[in-house]
């Protein structure tokens, strides 16, 4: 179902562009089959008999994907996927076929179904936790929507803010209690609940992430604010989706947790305030969706007030309502919007004569109204005498908070009220609103929803069983009797407050002027103006830590850390016992050669400290590279020499293209003090790298891994120890690496490319490659007809550029667009003839690094040296002619074929990363040994090409580009003869 979810939002975009806003009936279909999913299965969960699925994934870190179905995930899992299909059939006809990015927002709606889906159902800690990530960004996308208006974006990012503070703090609080409880598996957890001060304040931390996730005080702003999102997506969100996230949190840990004081007291306290602050900010409301924004702040109070209570009846009676509050809260949103769509406005001041003229939309409003209110026969009202019958056995804070219930019940009424006149009532100062009648399709979704609520009283008993198998996993049962769900439980005191509840809510509908001018009076606190302000002191802040900290000087900031690292590793070891260990002694050398390539390293790194030219510097950091890989041959590593021979060269090159743009000189000598502190924090970090390399070594007591790594390799299909070590035995690592290598790339690229690029580079604005045949010369003539294709550009520049007649093809195309004196036809001969070549060494070794020395970064630098050679030699036009993909594009490709080769491991092996190998034999050629492993070595191969072609394009072609456009007449080409 997850999958399908997924699949859908991604297939989402491409339906809406085929069928328009119809497409979102074809989308309904796919949270519509989890809903009858979940029905078919409903009489075994009711039955004490949870579906359940495991598939371990990283079992030693604990990391299992495990889902779970019982009474609670049956609720909402059927209030999730069957209130997402309702939504989704409405916006076929909400939304309009030339709505701007309607497939995108199709998408991230069902997107958002799934993740809600996965949540309910999660069975382990952190993967709740990723889903509750995914409500939080695709919330975001869905408030956002809207992104050319500055309140959907200021919108967004304040209920992203507030949620993902929420959520960091949640997640802390669930690594804690997973570690407590020493299993991340929920139900593991509920069956043997972990206690002590530890899981105290893991608690409390997850208790955060629950009550900002359900937009309670203090974090309620985020909610109200959401309402610039479309209608279906508030609905949605309101109902089913995101703010029910953390009320069922606290229903799930409930039953484990829910006699701990930190819990009970919390989820009392917190939702008693919200429920009666947010209700009573109702009443002064004109936007109708704003008086439902905080209906529902004011609700989510009531229901964590009833989930987190800690009673068997609290539990019943919560849940109860929490099914209640999706039944009536989901139509009321889509009346709104109903009424926004048909008249163009929502503002109760504006409205008038719309019962006469919508009638079927005001009786799916009274209904879903009535249930709101707690009025007989609905769903509400069963719930709402559930809970007034519960809250009156919660212990001694019992009284304060069914009084403080009772107070915010007499704002629901007050406020539902005012809804019902607001929307329909014929004002006598206001003329008949003019309406655009609603299509039965688009007032659906609503009619069903409240139908629904009004057949929750009197089909109450044939809930109950459901409802009842969640609160009977609630231990701790407050003394009472178990009661149960039913219409009519006789005249007692919950019938009394409700009684009173209407008569109270009457009374402040009587006097709903007073009441709004009482509560603009009577706000000491504007929630929003209070978090701008935050941030703001915030950014404040951190810009004064950065000017005090961030100077500027790249000098100070390395000598800060090298200090930091000299302090606190060096004072362990002086104090420590390693100078008392037993130490084997210090070997110089194994052999007398090594100390050319040694001396010449230090040399050399002298070297760098006197010479006052960048690229004399440059190329002694460089010695010293070479003259490491050095020592690693001589030492018997050649896997590691060529890398280190390959990266070398790679990087000399990037600091010689960097070097174009900076003086050729370094800066003044600093002062002599300052050198003197210099020179001693690198002797200090010199002696300190020694020291710990040779204590490292030296205090080795078991025996070395190492021996066991030659039948390693050979049991995954290689003899290459290196690189069977890199893409079997620790495969985890190079997927990060390049995983890094990926973001390094970005960063390289967004350095350069500034502004945003709406279309492949193939040279400069303004520019297009063309046939050879057809550019241009000077003379009016054209090229010769059968010359291949080279970069010859269309310029919109003043200058015209003059290319050759014809071409020669032992040289390079692109190196045409070249200055004369920028041009070596030597170079260009030997750089075409080695490219080839190049690329075929990097191909071989590719193949052969499973069992030879190679591999494919090593066989991928080969590859990026011949790209370099061509620019080189040729220039960016010839660059851009060597390669036509974009760098992106091979970054994403290797990630993703490394990916999938990771992926394909769990799905016909064992585990993800798991290897295989097979032998094949070719005719005239011989056996073949492959494996697994080499599908996972092409992506690295394919992104370590991208990452030097992109640092080519940015730190080369890119820079190329910018020294023209700063000298043209300086680089203007000239023409060149055969």
């Amino acid at each position: 179902m997850l999958t399908a979810h997924f699949a859908a939002a991604l297939l989402a975009p491409l339906l809406v562009r085929r069928w328009g806003r119809t497409a979102f009936l074809m989308l309904a279909a796919v949270p519509g089959a989890a809903a009858v999913w979940a029905l078919l299965h409903a009489p075994g969960v009711v039955a004490g008999h949870p579906v359940t699925t495991r598939i371990p994934w990283a079992p030693e870190f604990s990391l299992t994907l495990a889902f779970r179905m019982d009474a609670l995930g049956l609720v909402m899992t059927l209030i999730a996927a069957g209130i997402g299909t309702l939504v989704l059939v409405y916006c076929a006809r909400y939304f309009s076929d030339d709505e701007p990015g309607l497939g995108r927002f199709a998408g991230v709606l069902t997107a958002f179904a799934g993740a809600m889906l996965g949540l309910v159902l999660a069975d382990d800690l952190i993967q709740l936790f990723v889903y509750w990530e995914l409500t939080t960004v695709f919330s975001y996308l869905l408030i956002g929507h809207r992104a050319e208006l500055r309140e959907s974006r200021r919108a967004a990012m304040t209920a992203l803010v507030v949620t993902t503070l929420g959520g960091l703090a949640m997640l802390v609080g669930v690594i804690m209690l997973g570690e407590a409880a020493g299993s991340y598996l929920v139900s593991d957890i509920l069956a043997d609940p972990p206690r002590g001060t530890v899981v105290t304040v893991a608690l409390a931390l997850v208790l955060v992430g629950a009550l900002s996730k359900s937009a309670l005080l203090p974090f309620s702003l985020w909610l109200p604010a959401a309402m610039q999102a479309p209608t279906p997506v508030s609905g949605y969100l309101h109902a089913a989706a995101m703010v029910k996230a953390g009320v069922y949190l606290v229903a799930r840990l409930t039953p484990a947790f829910g006699d701990l004081p930190v819990w009970q007291v919390t989820a009392l306290a917190f939702g008693a305030v919200t429920m009666v602050l947010a209700g009573w900010r109702a009443l002064r409301e004109y936007d109708l969706k704003l008086l439902l924004a905080y209906g529902t702040v004011s609700q989510l109070g009531f229901l964590t007030v009833l989930l987190g209570a800690g009673t068997r009846d609290a539990a019943l009676a919560g849940l109860a309502m929490l099914c209640a509050h999706a039944l009536f809260k989901a139509p009321l949103f889509l009346v709104v919007g109903i009424i926004d769509h048909s008249t163009g406005t929502r503002d109760l001041r504006e409205l008038s004569g719309l019962r006469r003229a919508m009638p079927v939309t005001f009786w799916t409003a009274v209904v879903a109204l009535a249930s709101m209110a707690g009025l007989p026969p609905t769903a509400g009202f069963v719930a709402k005498e559930a809970a007034f019958e519960a809250l009156t056995h919660t212990g001694p804070a019992g009284p304060v908070v069914l009084a403080a219930v009772v107070l915010g019940s007499v704002c629901t009424v007050g406020y539902s009220l005012r809804f019902l006149w607001g929307a329909f009532a014929g004002k006598p100062d206001v003329a008949p609103t003019p309406v655009h009648a609603p299509g039965p399709l688009f007032v659906a979704p609503a009619v069903v929803l409240a139908a629904l609520s009004l057949a929750g009283g009197p089909l109450a008993g044939a809930v109950d069983p459901v409802v009842a198998g969640y609160a009977d996993t609630v231990r701790w049962t407050g003394g009472a009797e178990a009661q149960h769900l039913a219409l009519w439980h006789g005249v007692g005191l919950p019938l009394a407050l409700s009684a009173l509840c209407v008569a109270g809510g009457l009374v402040l509908f009587g006097l709903r002027e007073r009441v709004a001018w009482l509560g603009h009076r009577l706000e000491l606190v504007d929630a929003d103006r209070v978090y701008r302000r935050t941030l703001a002191a915030v950014d404040s802040f951190a810009l004064q830590v950065t000017g005090f900290t961030q100077r500027g000087s790249l000098p100070i900031y390395l000598g800060t850390t090298l200090v930091t690292v000299v302090v606190l590793s060096g004072i362990p070891i002086i104090q420590g016992r390693l100078w008392t260990m037993e130490a084997p002694p210090v070997r110089l050398w194994d052999s007398p050669v090594q100390l050319v390539p040694a001396i010449i390293t230090v040399v050399a790194a002298l070297g760098v400290l006197r010479v006052r030219r960048r690229l004399f510097a440059v190329v002694l950091v460089g010695l010293t590279g070479y003259g490491t890989a050095t020592l690693f041959a001589l030492q018997g590593a050649p896997d590691l020499a060529l890398t280190q021979f390959l990266v070398e060269t790679v990087s000399l090159v990037v600091f010689v293209l960097v070097l174009r743009r900076l003086p050729p000189r370094f800066s003044t000598p600093a002062l002599r003090g300052r050198r003197l502190g210099n020179l001693l924090i690198g002797a200090a970090t010199g002696l300190l790298v020694a020291a710990m390399a040779y204590f490292a070594l030296a205090g080795r007591r078991a025996e070395s891994i190492s021996t066991g790594f030659p039948d390693a390799a050979r049991e995954a299909g290689g003899t290459n120890i290196i690189s069977v070590i890199l893409v079997d035995l620790r495969a985890w690592d190079t997927m990060g690496e390049i995983s890094v290598l990926a973001v390094a790339a970005a960063g390289v690229a967004s350095l350069m490319f500034l502004r945003r690029r709406t279309q492949p580079v193939r040279g400069r604005p303004g520019e297009r490659a063309v046939p050879l045949a057809a550019a241009p010369v000077a003379d009016g003539t054209a090229g010769s007809a059968g010359a291949p294709w080279q970069p010859t550009v269309l310029t919109t520049a003043p200058r015209q550029l003059r290319v050759e007649p014809r071409w020669n093809p032992l040289w390079l195309p692109g190196a045409q667009a070249l200055a004369r004196e920028r041009r070596s036809i030597v170079f260009e001969v030997i750089a075409r003839a080695l490219f080839p070549v190049v690329m075929l060494l990097s191909v071989y070794l590719l193949f052969v690094g499973h069992t030879d020395v190679g591999g494919g970064f090593a066989g991928g630098i080969v590859a990026g040296l011949g790209l370099m050679v061509r620019y080189l030699a040729g220039g960016r036009y010839e660059l851009y002619a060597a390669v036509r993909a974009q760098p992106g594009a091979l970054i994403g490709m290797g990630l993703v074929i490394a990916t999938g080769t990771a992926l394909a491991g769990a799905v016909f092996g064992t585990e993800i990363l798991a290897g295989g190998a097979f032998d094949l034999h070719i005719p005239l050629v011989g056996d073949l040994h492959l494996t697994s492993a080499l599908v996972f070595d092409f992506g690295v191969y394919l992104l370590v090409i991208g990452l030097v072609l992109d640092i080519l394009r940015s730190l080369g072609a890119r820079v190329d580009e910018q020294l023209e456009k700063e000298s043209p007449t300086e680089r203007q080409a000239e023409e060149v003869t055969p």
